[in-house]
């Protein structure tokens, strides 16, 4: 019998190595040439007789396992077996049952095959990878300093389905296993053996000896759910005190994820159910429940974007095919405020010589010294050793001398939003500037062919818009002018990559993608207070439709003279008359006459204390608005919501429609990790993609809102023609249609 995924060592006490090492990859993970591997094993287990004990380990330096190939869970290949082809609804159910219930009733046969079995885990054993080593007798863990021993499937919109949600509170209780499960947190070897998962921490490199040592003097094993009077520690859901995990839980997780994440509220029913009846009914009603979770458009949308999408994106699917790769060894940076500091920051900490350059050495090393605070503040909590930080903060040159550009691979301009500054040190920094080197300009609004304007090469000039605090954001959003190369754009992606950013790709045009759709949130939000909404209502419902702040303190935030000054600009580039409009309106008066311009002045939508943290929605609102709605019942709190989320999702369908974005990944990625949206939709595309039912359904319900509230939520003849024909974003702009063409 052969094994794809799995080499095995019978030594003379009879017990067999099992190794466990997918081909081709740097770690492992559950394919389905795994699950099928699995089954076979577990039969040769069962079935020879010179096996006395198994021991199974990696044969990956990364770790034992990272869990389930998500890519190939979403095509129902994790069963190990020929897709079959349904008909009816219920044989698509029952289809759907039996490969999610492949693994788990594989692992069932394994520990009760009445044969010792040990897993030996060096390094991480998350999700399905865990849910094997539960499925074993004995754990020996390495004692290393970044294992992860956990179950993260709730993080991308599902719940454990090899039995994780059955054995862990069966061996730690329910209250500490739902803890892990709900949140998707990882423990180490020492905390793991404090719960009572690992049975052992040893050396690494020593987990294979602790493993045979336990196999000599325990020829017998039975997990502990098999053996008579077992009882889960701290009681089932009807004992006393069992039950109160179950009780504080539900509203708890009602309020942490506003009823948006179905995996969340699945894996509290999982557990009340299952720990009521014999193990073999619970692996059922957990396989049940993780069909039920991963048919749900959250799971759809967030495995496709959280996972597939932000792999492939941070590994440069984006980047032109046949561009040679560019090494980026040193990069300057033009301006050395908060923006200028923070790209200085990474960029150093990524090994990349900087030379940071401002109006004044004294600017200059003000901005360095933003990177000195993050050092030692790593260094203080042990996160980097002194000399690291020392080194780190060695690569960063502070200075006004424009002389220093000589040499760099790459510019990246971070001076104010002002075109004639920004020309202005674009021709400082190119009288430098090596022949094939890159210029990036970092704006947010300003069109990338204008800026180009003063630039001797606009084929090797190109946005890369980074989003603030840098150091905390992924996203790096790259602009092309008209002019712009795709040997320029594919540099730019590898510097991107090189400073362990996520890339998007836009074209040009004002706001580009994300400023674009972002307004759109607070906009609405403006438009709601306008028409008479409290102001907490409008707050409270943008947080719970999954947007990280309400969009008055979004708003504070950005700075209301900032919207106010933009706001103009838009209006004047439309032939309109701002001062007309009712947000106009409204926030001249809160920035002209009221002098509030936001959070750096403690005072705008809301008043802030001394830390900068709200306090309070500002009372003297009502002076400037008649409150007309101050309840919000449930079918408001829908209504609202529909109108944050569709109202961003229109402009992103514009953006298609116009050229801005042209890859659906893209469009998702960077909605959820530029500003925010609802991370359970899986991104605006998934969102209109995923649940209204098909683009038709998500027409038909902005139509209406058109109709109620304004031409703003009109669709774009593309999404009407795309729902006509039955068509999807990724249909149409994903990534094997972007190959074909």
């Amino acid at each position: 019998m052969s094994f794809e995924t799995f080499k095995l060592d019978l030594d003379a006490d009879g017990i067999l190595l099992a190794t466990f090492d997918v081909p081709g990859r740097s770690m492992n993970t559950i394919t389905g040439g795994v699950a099928r591997d699995i089954v076979a094993l577990t039969e040769k287990i069962k079935t020879d007789d010179a096996i006395k004990g198994v021991i199974i380990a990696s044969g990956k330096p990364t770790g034992f396992c990272a869990g389930a190939d998500l890519g190939e869970l979403g095509s129902g290949g994790l069963s190990g077996a020929a897709p079959a082809k349904p008909k009816t609804e219920q044989e698509k159910l029952q289809a759907a049952f039996d490969g999610a219930f492949t693994l788990n009733k594989t692992l069932r046969a394994l520990e009760t095959c009445g044969k010792p079995i040990a897993c030996a885990l060096e390094g991480l054993a998350l999700g399905g990878g865990l849910e094997i080593a539960l499925a074993c007798h004995y754990r020996a863990a390495a004692d290393q300093p970044k294992m992860q021993l956990g179950l993260p499937e709730s993080k991308v919109g599902l719940l454990p389905g090899a039995g994780g949600t059955q054995r862990l509170p069966r061996l730690i209780g329910a209250q500490n296993a739902l803890m892990m499960i709900l949140q998707g947190e990882s423990k180490n070897a020492q905390e793991a053996k404090a719960l009572g998962f690992v049975h052992e921490v040893v050396e690494p490199g020593k987990t294979i000896d602790a493993c045979r040592a336990w196999l000599k003097t325990n020829p017998k094993a039975v997990q502990p759910w098999d053996q008579k009077g077992f009882k889960i520690p701290g009681g089932g859901p009807y004992s006393p005190g069992g039950g109160f995990p179950f009780m504080g839980g539900n509203a708890l997780v009602s309020k942490q994820t506003n009823q948006n994440y179905p995996a969340q509220k699945y894996i509290m029913s999982c557990l009340f159910e299952g720990l009521q009846v014999p193990f073999d009914a619970a692996i059922r009603i957990e396989s049940r429940y993780f069909v039920k979770t991963q048919q749900t458009p959250q799971a759809k949308g967030m495995i496709r974007t959280l996972f597939l999408s932000m792999q492939e994106l941070s590994k440069g699917a984006n980047r032109p095919a046949g561009q040679p790769p560019y090494e980026v060894k040193k990069v300057a940076v033009l301006g050395a405020g908060l923006m200028g500091a923070g790209i200085a920051y990474v960029q150093a900490k990524s090994g990349v010589e900087t030379v940071l350059i401002d109006v004044s050495q004294e600017s200059a090393e003000k901005g360095k010294a933003y990177s000195q605070r993050l050092v030692e503040k790593d260094v203080s909590r042990g996160k980097l050793t002194k000399e690291k930080g020392d080194a780190l903060l060695a690569l960063i040159t502070p200075t006004t001398d424009y002389s220093q550009i000589a040499g760099v691979d790459l510019v990246v301009e971070a001076v104010f939003e002002n075109p004639a500054l920004k020309a202005e040190v674009t021709k400082k920094a190119e009288a430098h500037l090596r022949e094939d080197a890159v210029f990036g300009s970092n704006t947010s609004t300003l069109p990338i062919t204008g800026l180009a304007e003063a630039s001797v090469r606009p084929e090797n000039f190109i946005g890369v818009h980074f989003f603030s605090p840098v150091e905390r954001m992924g996203l790096v959003e790259i602009i092309m002018g008209k002019k712009t190369t795709e040997a320029t754009l594919a540099k730019a992606i590898d510097y991107v990559l090189k400073i362990r950013k996520t890339p998007i790709v836009v074209n040009d045009s004002r706001g580009f993608y994300t400023s674009r759709c972002f307004g759109t949130y607070t906009t609405e939000g403006i438009e709601m207070l306008s028409e008479g909404v409290a102001p907490a209502i409008i707050e409270n419902v943008g947080r719970m439709a999954g947007m990280p702040m309400g969009p008055l303190e979004v708003s504070d935030s950005v700075g209301l003279d900032t919207a106010l000054k933009v706001g103009k600009q838009m209006a004047e580039a439309m032939g309109a008359d701002y001062s007309k409009d009712s947000r106009g309106r409204l926030m001249q008066w809160i920035v002209e006459e009221k002098g509030r311009v936001g959070r750096k002045a403690g005072k705008g939508f809301y008043d802030y204390d001394e830390k900068n943290k709200p306090q309070r929605i500002w009372p003297e609102l009502s002076e400037q608005i008649e409150i007309k709605v101050r309840e919000c019942p449930p079918a408001m709190k829908q209504e609202l919501t529909k109108r944050f989320l569709i109202r961003q999702c229109i402009e992103v369908a514009r953006c298609f429609e116009e050229g801005v974005i042209t890859d659906a990944r893209d469009a998702d990625v960077g909605s959820i990790l530029a500003w925010g949206f609802a991370p359970y939709t899986g991104g605006c595309v998934s969102y209109m993609d995923l649940f209204f039912g098909g683009l038709d359904g998500f027409v038909k319900e902005a139509d209406r809102l058109a109709q109620q509230y304004g031409e703003r939520f009109k669709p774009p003849q593309l999404l009407r023609d795309m729902a006509a024909k039955g068509e999807t974003f990724y249909a149409r702009f994903g990534a094997q249609t972007k190959k074909a063409a």
